[in-house]
Formats: structure tokens, sequence, C-alpha cells
């Protein structure tokens, strides 16, 4: 029988659907600067847009042929425009999806989940600051057996990964044929050098150890996203069905086990502030209550869904869980002594 996931565009399902945005979203990453699509020319001291220079039209200022009333004028339209059409832009997406660019596009969130399921086979778990290992079943049935052989996956896949990222940005900064035509015959300048040689080490740390730390504390577009997506009541968010909370002593926290955040998908909104709306633990949740006729618990869900869901605090969830569990004469620590987490953790 075949295992139940949540179906995209033209019937693919949704995950497979975000590995092609996230595959398509890496190469652009990667091939951006080559064919000139969007880098900075440190050389030339100016961004190249579309293969055009971009600049701050400033030339026939400085060339004493333009009023500084002008220059205003060409730095406002060259400059801080765009920025502002941008940076709305990205608000708009996060105050309405939330931080979909993380979880759908991302090319550094992309290597963090490669990386998590390259370690849960050498160690068993997503990252190595996990308290407890995962439990080799995965929601669809097949299972994971932690063995230490991957090791020898785990560390050459960061270093190659710490690597291919110090190589890219270089080229963001100086012109790719220069960068790639260096590293080829083996005349990198100096800063070349150090700059390849210090990004691959701090890439490497990064990506070892702090990668889920880096996602949700330390980068600003991601801050900035789930800064707009919280002040939207109404933004997509995933939703917990709380009246139905004790079908979860069915399952063995199946969508904690997937995050690859680390978060708890069954809790409030405003605890899911590092949310990157990837669906994993949605598609857990169908597969694991396949069998279930009134299907998953969780599913994504906006506007006034959304509002109540962003309405409930920590407490506030826990007392209508409990009142719920009361009126269906279920133990309120049923989930808990099945092995499951507690549902609404303030």
């Amino acid at each position: 029988m075949p295992v139940k996931t949540h179906q995209g565009l033209w019937g693919l399902p949704v995950q497979q659907w975000r590995r092609l945005t996230q595959v398509g979203f890496f190469l652009l990453f990667v091939f951006a600067p080559i064919f000139d699509l969007f880098r900075l020319d440190l050389n030339l001291k100016h961004f190249i847009i579309f293969g055009m220079d971009w600049t701050l039209g400033l030339n026939d200022f400085v060339a004493g042929k333009d009023t500084a009333g002008q220059a205003a004028k060409a730095i406002f339209l060259h400059a801080i425009l765009p920025l502002i059409l941008v940076g709305a832009a990205v608000i708009y997406v996060a105050w309405k999806w939330g931080r979909i660019y993380c979880g759908w596009l991302c090319p550094h969130f992309s290597i963090v989940e490669t990386i998590n399921q390259t370690l849960r086979r050498a160690i068993g778990k997503q990252s190595l600051w996990d308290k407890e290992t995962l439990p080799m079943r995965n929601p669809d049935g097949s299972e994971i057996k932690p063995d230490t052989i991957w090791w020898f996956g785990v560390i050459p896949l960061v270093i190659i990964c710490a690597i291919t990222w110090a190589t890219v940005l270089l080229t963001y900064l100086l012109p790719p044929a220069e960068v790639y035509g260096n590293l080829r015959h083996g005349t990198l300048t100096r800063n070349q050098s150090v700059f390849l040689i210090a990004g691959s080490i701090a890439f490497f740390v990064e990506f070892m150890f702090a990668r889920h730390l880096f996602c949700r504390y330390a980068c600003a577009l991601g801050l900035f996203q789930s800064l707009a997506w919280m002040a939207n009541d109404k933004a997509m968010v995933i939703g917990f069905k709380r009246e139905r909370a004790k079908d979860c002593s069915t399952c063995y926290s199946a969508c904690d086990h997937v995050c690859p955040m680390r978060l708890n998908p069954r809790n409030v909104k405003r605890l899911m502030f590092a949310c990157v709306q990837c669906g994993q633990c949605t598609d857990a949740c169908t597969q694991t209550q396949s069998d279930n006729p009134q299907g998953n618990l969780l599913e994504w869900v906006n506007q006034a869904h959304a509002e109540s869901e962003a309405a409930l605090n920590g407490s506030t969830a826990r007392i209508i869980q409990i009142k719920l569990e009361k009126n269906n004469s279920i133990p309120i620590n049923n989930a808990k002594n099945n092995g499951n987490r507690d549902i609404q953790n303030p």
C-alpha cells in the first residue's frame, strides 16, 4: 500500500517539489555569478545584474556635469528605491507565508538538511547537540540504523560543502573566470588564498557544529522573515487539531523527530518562531495517521484558522488540552505514557 503524502501541483508530492526548488535555487546560487546574473565586482567597484553594470549613476556628477540634486536623485533611483522594493517584496512574502524562502529555496538550508540526514545515519541524531537519538523508524515505515561508518561520509561532505561555499562566495566578489582559472592553475593571489582558507574553515565549523544555531539566531534574512511572520496573525502556519490530541498517543512524536530545525510542531505559533514552512511535520503526521479515518492532526492553515492558532500561548493551549482530554475521558498523561512528549509544552 503506497504511503500517504501531501500532494502538490500536478500530483507530485509536496516534498518532491520542495527538493526540486532547493536544487534549482542552489544551482542558481552557484551559476549566477558565472553568467553575470548577479554579483559585486570588487575590481570594477559596482554590481553586475543580468550582464549590465549597475552603478550609482554618479559619473556625470563626478565630472561636474550634474548638480547635487541630480546626484541625489540618481542615488535614490539606483540604490535606495531598488533596496526598498526588494525589501518590501521579501517582507510581504514572509508576512504572508513565513520563512518559506528558508525552507524551499535557501542554499544554506538545503546543505543543513543534507548534513542532518547524513549525520543521522552516523549517530542517530540530526545534530551533535541533540540529547537523545532519534527512533530508527521513519514515518513512512522504513528504518535508518545508525552506523559509525557513515562518519566517512559526514566529514568529507562537510568539507566539500565548506569549500564550495567559500569558493562560490568569492566568485560573487571577483570575476568567476579569474577565480576558477587561478584555482585550476594553482595561481591564486595571496588575498584569494586567505579568503578561501579562512572561509572554508569558518564554514566547516558552522556546518559541523552550529548550522541550526546560525539559521535560528545569526541569519539576518531568517530573523526578519520570522519577525514579519509573527506580526501577521493570519499568516500561513502549521495548525494542530487539539480536539483530537488523543490520537497522538498512537504515534511516536514523528513530527518532532523529522523537523530539521529541531522544533516541536504541535506547539503554538509564538514557540515556532524559527519554523521554515518545510511541511515535513505534516507529511510525517499524514503517514503515521494513514490508518486513522479522521486523517492527520497537523496541516497548514491560514486566515481565521491561523488567527486562532496565533492567539494561543503555551499555558492557554495546555488548559484547552486538559479540558479536551477530560471531556473525552482521556487520561491527561496518556500521550506522554505512550512515549510521546507533552502535546503542548509551554
